[in-house]
């Protein structure tokens, strides 16, 4: 299923890229901020307001917009190089490149020491088409379509072991083997041969254990939706040229096309889940939904002596209602395993592993599942002084955390752009709180005749190409922005 979620994204690149608070705007991940900063389509679901500031470009009031993307890696543990590791190996997965021979039977365990408590990230934004007029009179209204995917996962020490060891996991104590017409059960220990763990096909245990009590403290979060954004924006009213309010509304019909929820505390293990069994070829062709759902935005913003931007918004405030293969589970006694362990250090796919029959998870079937948005509450400000400089801060905060695809702590950021000559515009920041630890953004922009077509690239951690302990690896691009 992993395999279906990712392998579109992989259709239109192939190094790593990274997004989360600016969605797919390559112009804001450079500079880390995007609430004052953002004015077109591109604001859509950020600050929705900014459509009545105009485009910022003398006599043009249209800008379409396609093939902007953004895709990344995180961990709270791994350094780059293990992040640049499970990149190719999830790109591998994807492109169909057969890697198990080369995982042995160590490098399951190499991994199970890498991974557990180990928390991972994986972002990927695109957007398929962006469209919007920004008028004097009328204001500012916007559509785009976007895709947008999220996992992350965070496993104890023993779940990360049947994750990657499956059925050979040291949590069981006999394994059943079958070689040719031949089954036999023999005794887990440390010396048992690669041959026979190999041909292992049932790990067991005689004194079971819960399996609440087996995941404590760990967590999977999928979230795989496409959403169709509308917004508009326009002025209030103005006092000469001392104030001027703007105000923004927006929304969005989301389909879903998978969702997966688990999480083991005190209060217990709950998992939800709704994934497509779609089996086709997904180069080609895309999944059905699993859900639908609606998204309301709502923003305001002050235009101050015509330099100063102050902005506030709330996002995303809606649900998703999931109405095709929808799971629950319940907490049963752990006895036994029949999955094989990953053939690959592709983290994702351990939703299929748990999901499979024979995995760790009884499914239970529900008619539907109603589940929040991930919403958010921003603020931000920024002050031009000149044309040529602008610079800024950012906070985002959530309001349900515990969502798929929702950020987990309020994320803070500075930034801004200076453009030393009139086509070329560049970017830098930083990063803190949520995630981040003191990330470095930068990026490139180039405008062309007077901003009529633009394309740049972006990162919203420069360090993490150049240091072997950064926690991260991103990029960002988009290359088709036009304005007439």
């Amino acid at each position: 299923m992993i395999k279906s979620t990712l392998v579109f994204a992989f259709c239109f690149l192939s190094v790593t890229l990274f997004s989360q608070t600016q969605n797919s705007s390559y112009t804001a991940i450079g500079k880390g901020v995007a609430t004052t900063f953002l004015t077109d389509y591109q604001c859509l679901g950020i600050n929705n307001s900014a459509l009545g500031w105009g485009t910022g470009y003398k006599n043009k009031k249209t800008t379409i917009g396609s093939s902007e993307f953004s895709f990344g890696i995180y961990s709270d543990s791994l350094n780059s190089s293990k992040l640049n590791n499970l990149y190719k190996s999830v790109k591998d997965d994807i492109l169909s490149k057969n890697n198990s021979n080369s995982f042995s039977v160590n490098k399951q365990k190499e991994a199970v020491a890498n991974y557990a408590e180990a928390g991972v990230s994986l972002f990927f934004d695109y957007n398929w088409a962006g469209f919007s007029y920004q008028g004097k009179k009328l204001g500012g209204i916007a559509f785009c379509i976007r895709e947008n995917y999220q996992f992350y996962s965070k496993f104890n020490q023993q779940t990360s072991d049947l994750i990657f060891r499956g059925s050979t996991s040291s949590y069981f104590d006999s394994l059943t083997i079958v070689m040719g017409l031949d089954t036999s059960k023999i005794l887990n220990r440390a010396n048992v041969s690669p041959d026979s763990l190999n041909n292992a096909v049932l790990g067991t245990l005689s004194i079971p254990l819960n399996l609440s009590k087996l995941t404590f403290g760990s967590e999977v979060k999928m979230l795989w939706n496409r959403s169709y954004n509308i917004g508009y924006g326009r002025k209030i009213f103005e006092i000469d040229s001392i104030i001027s309010l703007f105000g923004g509304i927006g929304g969005r019909y989301i389909q879903s096309m998978a969702m997966f929820n688990l999480v083991s505390n005190d209060n217990g293990i709950n998992m939800f889940s709704a994934v497509s069994n779609n089996k086709s070829n997904l180069k080609f062709s895309l999944p059905k939904s699993v859900g639908q759902g609606y998204g309301i935005d709502l923003s305001a913003s002050l235009l101050l002596f015509n330099k100063l931007k102050v902005a506030i918004a709330v996002n995303n405030i809606g649900n998703v209602t999931y109405n095709r293969n929808v799971y629950h589970i319940k907490d049963t006694l752990t006895s036994s395993l029949s999955v094989a362990g990953l053939s690959s250090l592709n983290v994702t796919q351990s939703i299929n592993q748990l999901l499979a029959d024979g995995g760790l998870l009884k499914l239970i079937g529900q008619e539907k599942y109603v589940m929040k948005n991930a919403s958010d509450f921003r603020f931000g400000a920024s002050f031009q002084p000149w044309s040529f400089l602008n610079f800024g801060f950012d906070i985002v905060a959530p309001f349900n955390k515990e969502n798929p695809g929702s950020i987990q702590n309020p994320v803070y950021s500075f930034g801004g752009e200076i453009r030393p000559l009139k086509w070329v515009a560049l970017s830098s920041g930083y990063y803190g709180g949520g995630i981040y630890q003191k990330n470095i953004p930068v990026g490139i922009n180039f405008i062309c005749r007077d901003g009529a077509y633009e394309f740049g690239i972006s990162s919203r951690d420069a360090l993490s190409f150049f240091g072997k302990d950064k926690h991260g690896i991103s990029m960002a691009l988009g290359f088709a922005r036009v304005r007439f």
